[in-house]
């Protein structure tokens, strides 16, 4: 495998300029409701790429700000509960939440 050209890294780096992001957990380390809510963020994220729709349009699905809406997609778990991200969820899909406790 063969390095990439500085023009080529150069390019990358111009176009994820300005970039948020999103956030990525530690699943092992990590508090079981914050795996919760960003699995629940994951949801979010394939109701996005399953139905080809925009952030814009998820936002008005939801009867969010499409800034809420961006957080979401970005997985920044701490702005929401488990509760608004269930409510949200289960706004515009059904939802079926098994717990298994261990």
């Amino acid at each position: 495998m063969k390095f990439p050209k500085n023009a080529e890294i150069e390019k990358v780096l111009k176009e994820l300029e300005g970039k948020e992001g999103a956030l990525v957990i530690d699943f092992e380390n990590s508090s079981k409701s914050d795996v919760l809510k960003y699995r629940l963020c994951q949801e979010f994220v394939k109701i996005l790429k399953q139905e080809k729709i925009t952030q814009v349009e998820l936002s008005k699905r939801l009867g969010i700000d499409k800034a809420i809406t961006n957080k979401i997609v970005l997985h920044k778990i701490e702005h929401f509960t488990v509760d608004r991200l269930v409510d949200l969820l289960s706004s515009i899909k059904n939802v079926d939440i098994s717990l298994i406790a261990s």
